[in-house]
């Protein structure tokens, strides 16, 4: 017997499988998806089986498999169709695409940690007679206290036994210590809360219903606070009733873990939840009872779309309008897509939930390739907030920098009040960069061509694009004055600022640099949640789907952020972050104000965000997108030519613009080259090539042969984004 096997080196002139052959003793175990060990070159390395043979006909010598990793581990048939989709998609290396399919702990490489936990239980040891043994320890009590411990709970674990006695007793061969397999995550079902479906709900709910057991996908347009993940919870205790299983994705961790409390109190120990905040002992154990069959359901961010679940019945995507359930890394895939796949390979439906849904999503509901379902009400007796644009020109003639004052007012009466209030500021540090005034000269990442961001609770200047760090100096490095500026506002200097102007508030800020650590996304909003804190400050990470009943004021710092970022989606973005962070704003009985600071009032978003239009921005949009060959009426693709010099760098990136132009169909448009958003990153210069296409069926073969063409340069390569998020 023969093996083709997929090693672990995710090079593209490696991208083949080589063949192996399977020694007698492991041909009764060995299957495809399972993971080996095996001799390349003068090395032991590891990979994965693709295929097994009865008879090879090559005149090379065959090598033999030398080990199976585990043998009770391996990829599924779905997961290996999932990868060649995730190729032939992505465009990306086989290995590649099979490595992500899975957590650290089982991807094709050697591991030098085991990540199996365990604990010692003690028993007693079969047919030992009780009542004699307690007579002959009598005296110890010690060790009569175990026996009779043991007689009622039958195991306890070993931590909680008293070592000597035990020992004594381990000795005379009375009790049995065993090793059990342990998983680090545990939850237990909570109190279950009784919920009636509102109408709407209920229509959704039963229009949802009557699809399971076919691939179809719904969108679940549902304005903020309408209820949308009680309709999720509904659907998917249904599936759970006949026997199926449950997969729900969520666009952050920060949402992962108000929507696992309720999953939990729900579910309960049928639930397994992956995303990157889990350490990778605790991917492992989920991972683990996911493929086991142990567990109903899936609760995750991004990656958590290819958790092994079988005989899936439903399909839930939540927020589906979030950039993050697009991959950065390659394979650069949409996970939309892959539950596309997945939904189709199980003949379920999916269902993309959303206030503000991405314009593609809502074309296809309109064409009726989704079914559209409408959530317009809120929950119980709230009402959509009220909001207010500000105009910061109007501000600056008055010195306000910051806040504007309608603002403070507003502020000082919901602290009055002991209401809370979220602070959105989507830009993290103290200072997003940092000038000498006398000599003009600006920190720069010596990597990147970008400004560092200053951070002063550490008084780092970081990169926040390849992480390059260094500490700020007093005197400016390059004229030696004591002549440095702070400027452009961060959540941390504006933390400052309100603890400097309003003292008597609790404030509390949540971003990439408060929650690094462990555990610290639930335990900030725990306390928030706990009304510990009366402000929250915080990134675009407060802006979805978070549930505070008591916030009843939200600010905008500077609406205009992500307004001016020179990208075809900046519009849809900007209305999607002002949208969602609106509706944290009066979720329950109490009446809810949004204030939005912006130097652009005039702009079409700032009108449909203060009326609460998605359908007029949608139109709008949708107008702008057509003129301009956009998506939904053009695909993407983005072609980076990347390389360490400059003028080579260039010189490349016009052959390849050249050949694109010369080979794909005379309808499809190729722009550029031109220079990338960042230009330079990570000391490599980069230049962009976009192609705006509606059908092109030598397409995919051109940018296979670009692919192939510079696989063996180590001067230059291509980076293709398919469906790019941005460009």
């Amino acid at each position: 017997m023969y093996a083709k096997v997929i090693i672990e080196y995710a090079t593209k002139e490696l991208d083949k499988t080589f063949i192996y052959h399977v020694p007698l003793a492991m041909q009764e175990i060995i299957r495809v998806g399972m993971k080996v060990k095996v001799p390349f070159g003068h090395k032991s390395i590891y990979g994965f089986v693709l295929e097994l043979l009865n008879d090879v006909n090559t005149e090379y010598e065959i090598k033999e498999i030398e080990s199976i990793v585990d043998p009770d581990f391996f990829l599924n048939a779905e997961l290996l169709k999932i990868a060649d989709y995730l190729c032939e998609s992505t465009l990306c290396p086989k290995i590649t695409a099979l490595q992500t399919l899975l957590p650290s702990s089982f991807k094709a490489k050697g591991q030098k940690s085991n990540y199996n936990y365990y604990e010692t239980i003690i028993k007693l040891k079969p047919q030992v007679d009780v009542t004699t043994i307690k007579e002959q320890i009598k005296r110890y009590p010690g060790q009569l206290a175990i026996i009779l411990k043991l007689e009622k709970e039958k195991a306890i674990n070993q931590k909680l036994i008293n070592g000597s006695s035990l020992k004594t007793l381990l000795n005379k061969n009375i009790v049995i210590a065993e090793k059990v397999q342990k998983y680090r995550i545990n939850k237990t079902r909570g109190e279950k809360v009784k919920r009636k479906l509102t109408d709407e709900q209920e229509v959704a709910f039963q229009k949802i219903m009557g699809s399971l057991g076919q691939a179809k996908t719904f969108l679940l347009y549902g304005i903020t606070g309408s209820g949308k993940t009680i309709v999720y919870l509904e659907l998917i205790k249904e599936v759970l009733k006949r026997g199926q299983t449950a997969l729900l994705l969520v666009p952050e961790i920060l949402l992962t873990t108000q929507i696992i409390q309720t999953f939990y109190q729900e579910f309960g120990s049928q639930v397994a939840i992956l995303h990157s905040g889990l350490s990778e002992g605790e991917k492992h154990d989920e991972y683990l009872k996911i493929q086991r069959g142990e567990v109903s359901m899936v609760v995750g961010t991004r990656s958590a779309i290819f958790a092994p679940l079988n005989n899936l019945g439903i399909i839930i995507i939540d927020e589906e309008h979030s950039s993050t359930y697009k991959q950065d890394n390659t394979p650069k895939y949409q996970a939309k897509d892959i539950a596309s796949f997945r939904s189709t390979y199980h003949h379920c439906p999916l269902v993309l939930g959303s206030a503000t849904p991405t314009l593609e999503s809502k074309a296809r509901a309109d064409k009726g390739v989704f079914e559209l379902v409408a959530l317009t009400k809120r929950v119980g007796d709230a009402i959509l907030p009220k909001v207010t644009i500000v105009d910061m020109a109007e501000e600056m003639k008055n010195k306000e920098r910051v806040l504007s004052r309608v603002l403070q007012a507003k502020i000082k009466d919901r602290l009055a009040k002991k209401e809370q209030i979220i602070l959105l500021l989507n830009r993290r540090g103290y200072a997003t960069f940092v000038n000498c005034s006398n000599c003009g000269y600006t920190y720069k990442c010596p990597n990147c061509d970008i400004t560092l961001t200053y951070h002063a609770s550490n008084n780092n200047l970081i990169c926040h694009y390849c992480g390059y760090l260094t500490k700020k100096e007093k005197l400016c490095p390059n004229c030696h004055e004591e002549a440095l500026n702070y400027l452009g506002l961060g959540t941390e200097k504006l933390e400052e600022y309100m603890h400097k102007n309003f003292p008597e508030a609790q404030v509390l800020r949540m971003d990439q640099d408060t929650t690094t650590k462990k555990g610290a996304h639930e335990r900030l909003i725990r306390d928030f949640q706990e009304e510990k804190y009366d402000i929250l400050i915080g990134t675009q990470m407060v802006s979805k789907g978070l549930n505070f009943p008591k916030v009843t004021l939200v600010g905008v710092i500077n609406a205009d952020t992500s307004l001016n970022i020179p990208d075809f989606r900046s519009s849809e973005n900007t209305f999607q972050l002002l949208n969602q962070v609106a509706g944290r704003s009066g979720r329950s009985n109490l009446p809810g104000e949004v204030i939005i600071q912006t130097f652009n009032p005039d702009n079409y978003v700032m009108d449909c965000v203060l009326k609460n239009s998605y359908d007029a921005f949608y139109n709008q949009e949708m107008r702008i997108r057509h003129s301009l060959k956009y998506p939904p009426y053009y695909y993407l693709i983005g072609v980076k030519v990347v390389g360490k010099d400059y003028a080579k760098t260039l010189t490349e990136a016009k052959k390849v613009k050249e050949y694109l132009t010369k080979e794909v169909s005379k309808d499809t448009i190729v722009l550029g080259p031109t220079t990338a958003l960042i230009l330079k990153f990570n000391n490599e210069y980069r230049f962009q090539i976009i192609i705006k296409y509606k059908f092109d069926a030598k397409l995919k073969m051109v940018l296979k042969d670009i692919d192939k063409m510079y696989a063996l340069r180590n001067d230059v390569y291509i980076d293709i984004d398919i469906n790019p998020s941005r460009i």
